[in-house]
């Protein structure tokens, strides 16, 4: 009797995490990140500069290798940065981040809602370091699984 007692929480638990789920793709910030990932990739000069920034990140693989060291260094860095400022500056790539920021926010806030219910010292991943400063950790979230002490 236990044991379908116990099917039973993990089938409705399994319901309500598909419910969450239903509701995430549902939601405005999944229905913007779509359409401008959309977007993004139907925009061939957004495209061709995306392109060419992953063969100039395989170059800067190669030449980072060797560091400072290495003859084309410093152009390849400059070129990196030059093409990184460029491609964030384009429409298309900026309102993709910022769709893609804000599903990153919505998840790690239904994350975070859910491991508070669990628990306070669950610790939720995030790429935003504001999120980490609430953090049980007096350095803002180590990542290190406790090893600075905080855990």
């Amino acid at each position: 009797m236990a044991m379908i007692a116990k099917e039973l929480d993990f089938m409705g638990i399994l319901s309500s995490a598909q419910d969450i789920a239903d509701l995430i793709l549902a939601s405005d910030e999944m229905k913007t990140y779509i359409q401008t990932k959309k977007t993004l990739a139907h925009n061939e000069e957004a495209q061709k500069k995306i392109r060419a920034f992953q063969r100039l990140k395989i170059q800067h693989e190669e030449v980072d290798r060797f560091g400072k060291y290495h003859p084309d260094y410093s152009r390849v860095n400059e070129e990196v940065r030059l093409m990184r400022r460029e491609l964030q500056t384009m429409p298309a790539v900026r309102a993709f981040k910022k769709a893609e920021s804000a599903m990153d926010d919505l998840l790690y806030h239904v994350c975070r809602t859910i491991a508070d219910g669990v628990s306070d010292s669950i610790k939720v991943p995030s790429d935003n370091p504001l999120y980490q400063l609430g953090g049980s950790c007096s350095t803002g979230g180590c990542g290190t699984g406790g090893s600075c002490g905080c855990g």
